[in-house]
């Protein structure tokens, strides 16, 4: 049976042997250029002009000087990629599956797991984030009988154009106008949806390179500000006769004398220093905190400082929005990752090396994105829900607190059973003998003025021992002899006053004796079970 890719369209294994870019050496010698140096407004208009026609080569050469010229910039970026690769992830197989399935998604599993770089590699495909797309050309490589990803390498966006009809597909360039497809199996394209549109204008980029642009302007006027009024203005006077290497010299040392705070010029000569004008820096640190924040809320989707929050009043709510709003972000960017994983990397691999047909069923990788809850809350909470007659199912109290569930072969944890301080192999002493038989009744007369020591805790221990071993069906005899003459006498009575008097007359009915026999024996078992050498 043919091999069919995640398109549907027939398989060659070529691809597997060798990586598609192995022969474009022009890409590979291509040295990026730096459009962010000297950008303005109209080449910036210039630049994303052009890749929305389909060059975009100068656009994500932008992006990335972006990203290593703005600090500020890089770390939100860092942030919201590493948030995603922090999390587990599993590979799922499908819903009702069959034994293959499910052998199917543990192979996969263990095929990713095995791959040391997988981290990088998310890290990677999450570059999609500002880009729009992140293109990962899989080397593959043969053990044994099985095809495995070996490595997945990062290609620049640079690389790449769109095609000329649609403007939607990516395509490697070469010399021809469309560039070269990409070769089915041979990639992991993950694009990434910041904003609906052309592939060109999805990234997130789009967005963020005009704060950057403004606060690149905003940088220098302030660092000019500060070179003019941060330092005084050095004045050199020179006679009217001065000769020009006089002027030459004077020119030197007020030119010298604000670096190294010393110079020499002739007597004749002057030097001031006077006061530039004055002036604010608020102007140009307002327009960089504007154009962060901007950055910010692009990217985290809030404003920096709302993570703490205030405790009370307004602002209160500031850190739990704030956090509601991460992980909806974060949980997006892993949903549409997890999508690319299951396509162009777990498909290809099933399909390669399982003969997987049918895309519909195959395993899907995906993120843990539930948190678990209060263990303690449901800790508690859980018997006393049991207790009164609630129908719990395991599933829901493992995926809640996110306990994975063991297998029927795997340890698992157990508490500590307490050993018995009387073992029931040893024989018991003989006070503890006649107390135990004083509770059922068999003792002989008691004494109560028995000597001995005051009861410790091992003695108090033994009673609730005694006590429980108190033949239950003795108690229940007693009882029922006390309460039949009275429930007789209510059964006999044809009406609700007859049936108050009877009870009325109840302690004509009570027989205590019995009760109070017991009893008796009970303190008398306390006694000695309490009694320091029981």
């Amino acid at each position: 049976m043919a091999i069919l890719d995640h398109t549907g369209a027939p398989f060659k294994q070529d691809v597997l042997h060798e990586p598609q870019t192995s022969s474009l050496i022009h890409l590979q010698r291509q040295v990026a250029d730096h459009p962010a140096k000297g950008i303005t407004p109209a080449r910036l208009n210039q630049i994303l002009n052009a890749a929305e026609e389909g060059d975009l080569i100068a656009q994500h050469e932008l992006f990335e000087d972006m990203e290593e010229r703005d600090g500020h910039l890089f770390s939100e970026l860092a942030k919201r990629k590493r948030s995603l690769i922090s999390l587990d992830w599993e590979i799922a197989a499908p819903r009702n599956a069959s034994r293959e399935e499910e052998a199917a998604a543990a192979w996969a599993t263990e095929v990713l797991q095995d791959m040391a770089d997988f981290e990088d590699i998310l890290f990677d495909a999450l570059d999609a984030i500002s880009h729009g797309f992140s293109a990962l050309e899989i080397e593959w490589s043969m053990v044994g009988r099985e095809w495995i990803p070996n490595h997945l390498h990062h290609r620049p966006q640079s690389w790449f154009t769109l095609d000329q009809a649609t403007r939607t597909q990516l395509r490697l360039r070469d010399p021809s106008q469309d560039g070269q497809a990409l070769k089915p199996f041979g990639w992991m394209l993950h694009s990434h949806r910041a904003k609906s549109g052309y592939l060109a204008r999805s990234g997130l980029g789009r967005i963020l390179v005009w704060p950057y642009l403004f606060k690149h302007y905003s940088v220098g006027d302030l660092a000019e500000f500060l070179d003019i009024c941060g330092i005084p203005i050095r004045i050199g006077k020179y006679p009217t006769n001065a000769s020009a290497q006089e002027k030459s010299t004077l020119w030197k040392a007020v030119a010298g004398i604000g670096h190294a705070a010393a110079g020499i010029i002739p007597q004749s000569m002057a030097l001031e220093f006077e006061q530039a004008a004055q002036g604010s820096e608020k102007p140009f640190e307002m327009m960089i905190r504007w154009a962060e924040n901007t950055q910010t809320k692009a990217i985290t989707g809030n404003l920096p400082g709302n993570e703490k929050g205030t405790g009370n009043g307004i602002g209160s709510g500031l850190a739990d929005l704030a956090d509601d709003v991460r992980k909806e972000i974060r949980d997006s960017d892993a949903k549409q990752l997890a999508g690319t994983i299951t396509k162009q990397l777990v498909y290809p691999l099933l399909a390669i090396n399982k003969g997987w047909a049918d895309p519909r069923r195959c395993p899907r990788f995906q993120f843990a994105l539930a948190e678990g809850d209060d263990i303690e809350l449901y800790a508690n909470a859980l018997p006393k829900l049991v207790n009164i007659g609630m129908r719990i199912p395991p599933d829901w109290a493992h995926e809640k607190l996110r306990i994975p569930q063991a297998g029927d072969k795997d340890p698992v944890l157990a508490t500590v059973q307490p050993t018995d301080a009387t073992p029931q192999h040893q024989p018991q002493p003989a006070p503890r003998k006649a107390a135990l038989a004083a509770l059922s009744g068999n003792a002989p007369e008691i004494d109560d003025a028995l000597p001995g020591p005051q009861p410790d805790l091992q003695g108090m221990q033994a009673i609730d021992h005694a006590a429980q071993r108190l033949p239950p069906e003795r108690l229940d005899a007693q009882l029922q002899a006390m309460l039949t003459p009275v429930l007789q006498a209510i059964a006999q009575a044809d009406s609700l006053e007859a049936a108050q008097a009877a009870l009325d007359a109840a302690p004509e009915y009570l027989d205590v004796t019995a009760l109070g026999e017991a009893l008796h024996r009970a303190g008398f078992a306390a006694h000695w079970m309490g009694r320091g050498d029981a």
